[in-house]
């Protein structure tokens, strides 16, 4: 230990999100955080559905942050040379294409969260032998269904759509990758010797690796005409895969990456089979040990590699269950309609919701994820009255997520055929005390939040020190220190809930169709039963802080339309781009 400063060996990870990015410092093999710096990422929506980042924004953010974080430790007695490695932790999916003799990107990223491949999909699904249409054609191979959510089909648009692209291909000088790729490359020399690398468990999102053999798969190339070319090199999640080229951190080995569910997994040690974790962020994702074995799903769970630790190691497998919106509700609920302040006020409004009536709200803004896979899902909010105010719609916000977990929990048990008994947590909403009692309540098993916060950049650091020597124990961190939750309602209660919100998912199906009317720009969709009742549009009053209903009759031999305010159950459609519930024509978010 002589050899190191005050705090020992250290290890840096760097942990990049939808949102914002972060550099923390570590002790080696531990918990125990030294310095940390964070910086929010803009995210821009050229259309509905569309999200993009500025690749090299996320770049120059990762920079600072690493920058900042190497002062703090600097100001607080360690060095930068006591850091023996670097972990890298990111945002999955999210697409980045750039030219590999300029280093400069040839479209903004294309987030994981953007819709507007769906037309892509349509075009895939008709390649399908047979004319089936099958969605589940390709998972044998990849472990994942025909989505706009995956890597492959944002390639596939990018090279359809924008020619710089198309030019780049055609030329040989395309280099293709997920954020971790685009990172290490930058971060190893770019243009000059860059690293053109991914990990296994990134490459697991792209629908172009092959889940069994762990390499780019021919078939998957071929179907979606993507040349070998453009594709970074697989390599295992914990191994040396190049040398920072510059800054403070120069000559430090990055020898550790995980798509960032994956990094929570090993970050809360869920490392035996049978172990699952959910982390609540922008949206949720739920991550289920399956060892060595490949659960192939037929609950709509995806099969995915949980890591691999070394190359010549085999790899670990995990069923995982995504939920697009989370905390991504609160932020619709504060930026869109303006009844929030912020996220952390939600659990006041919510606590100060009274109890007579249910409001459940699905938060579809952009379709349905795990276990639907519903992209023609929009969200919706029912069982609203008269006595409905804005805290029930906080409340019904924070619930959803709780729901969707629920979702996920049941198709994981009818899977892998042994019920889950206790669930770790974390991310940013494990922060709210009563999300967490929702969620124990809701799903009926215990919960326990890690005593430590950041588990996504832990199990990014852990890697990447036990990348340097494959031998190094596994720290015993200790969960106990965290928070345990128990379910404190019946059955009977918890039954009757969850049936409510399944009522709500199937009212939020088939809202998107395929042939958009000309008026499909508005905010508020409209849903015609077979009653021919078309949705209430929601009011916000500002003085009053309640949502008030207008209820429409419209009858088929007239188009004349009658308002009757605050009347029954009611519920109406919203999208991300929903503003306080007006009818108004929308801005970009």
């Amino acid at each position: 230990m002589s050899e190191y400063g005050k705090f020992g060996p250290l290890v840096g990870a760097i942990d990049e999100g939808t949102s914002s990015a972060r550099f923390i410092i570590f002790k080696a093999n531990s918990c125990e955080v030294v310095a940390t710096y964070q910086k929010e990422i803009e995210q821009h929506f050229p259309q509905e559905g569309w999200v993009e980042q500025d690749a090299c924004a996320i770049l120059e953010v990762v920079t600072i942050c690493i920058n900042e974080a190497v002062k703090q430790l600097v100001s607080l007695g360690g060095s930068p040379k006591d850091i023996v490695a670097i972990g890298v932790t990111n945002q999955r999916e999210t697409t980045i294409v750039w030219d590999k003799i300029t280093g400069k990107p040839l479209h903004n990223a294309i987030v994981w969260l953007d819709m507007r491949t769906s037309s892509t999909i349509d075009k895939l699904l008709d390649l399908v032998p047979n004319k089936t249409r099958n969605k589940n054609y390709l998972k044998p191979l990849c472990g994942l269904p025909m989505s706009p959510y995956f890597s492959a089909v944002k390639l596939r648009w990018l090279a359809d759509n924008v020619e710089v692209v198309q030019q780049a291909i055609k030329n040989g000088t395309c280099c293709f990758g997920t954020v971790d790729t685009w990172l290490i490359w930058n971060l190893t020399g770019g243009v000059n010797g860059g690293k053109h690398i991914t990990d296994v468990t990134n490459a697991s999102r792209t629908m172009l690796m092959n889940i069994e053999t762990l390499n780019w798969d021919p078939l998957l190339m071929k179907f979606f005409e993507i040349p070998k070319s453009v594709l970074p090199q697989i390599k295992s999640s914990s191994e040396i895969y190049g040398y920072i080229a510059d800054g403070p951190l120069r000559s430090i080995p990055i020898s550790g990456c995980l798509g960032d569910q994956q990094a929570a997994l090993v970050g809360q040690l869920c490392l035996q089979k049978g172990q699952a974790k959910a982390t609540y962020g922008t949206g949720c994702f739920v991550l289920y040990n399956t060892g060595d074995v490949r659960v192939n799903s037929s609950k709509g769970l995806l099969t995915t590699v949980a890591y691999q630790l070394g190359a010549n190691n085999a790899p670990c497998y995990a069923l995982e269950g995504s939920v697009a919106v989370a905390g991504a509700a609160l932020g619709w609920l504060k930026d869109n309609v303006g009844i929030l302040e912020s996220a952390k006020q939600s659990q006041e409004l919510a606590e100060m919701a009274t109890e007579n009536g249910s409001v459940v709200f699905v938060p579809a803004f952009s379709g349905l994820y795990a276990p639907y896979w519903r992209q023609d899902a929009r969200g919706v909010i029912c069982g609203i009255t008269e006595d409905t105010n804005s805290n029930h719609i906080v409340k019904a916000a924070l619930e959803a997520v709780c729901f969707q977990v629920r979702d996920i929990l049941d198709a994981m048990n009818e899977d892998c055929g042994i019920p889950l008994q206790l669930l770790k947590v974390d991310g940013g909403m494990t922060s709210n005390s009563l999300v967490m009692q929702m969620q124990t309540d809701l799903i009926g098993i215990n919960i326990i939040k890690a005593g430590f916060t950041e588990s996504t950049a832990l199990g990014a650091a852990l890697v990447a020190f036990w990348g340097l020597d494959r031998n190094t124990q596994t720290p015993n961190i200790d969960m106990q220190n965290g928070q345990m939750y128990n379910p404190k309602i019946t059955d009977d209660e918890r039954d009757m809930r969850y049936k409510q919100w399944k009522m709500a998912v199937e009212r939020s199906l088939g809202w998107e169709q395929n042939e958009k009317p000309e008026s499909s720009n508005n905010d508020l969709s409209l849903f015609q039963s077979s009653d021919d009742v078309l949705t209430s549009l929601i009011c916000t009053y500002k003085t009053l802080s309640i949502v008030m209903i207008s209820f429409a009759f419209v009858f088929a031999s007239s188009a004349a339309s009658i308002f009757f305010p605050g009347i029954g159950l009611m519920q109406c459609t919203i999208s991300s781009r929903t503003r306080k519930f007006s009818a108004a024509k929308t801005h970009s978010v």
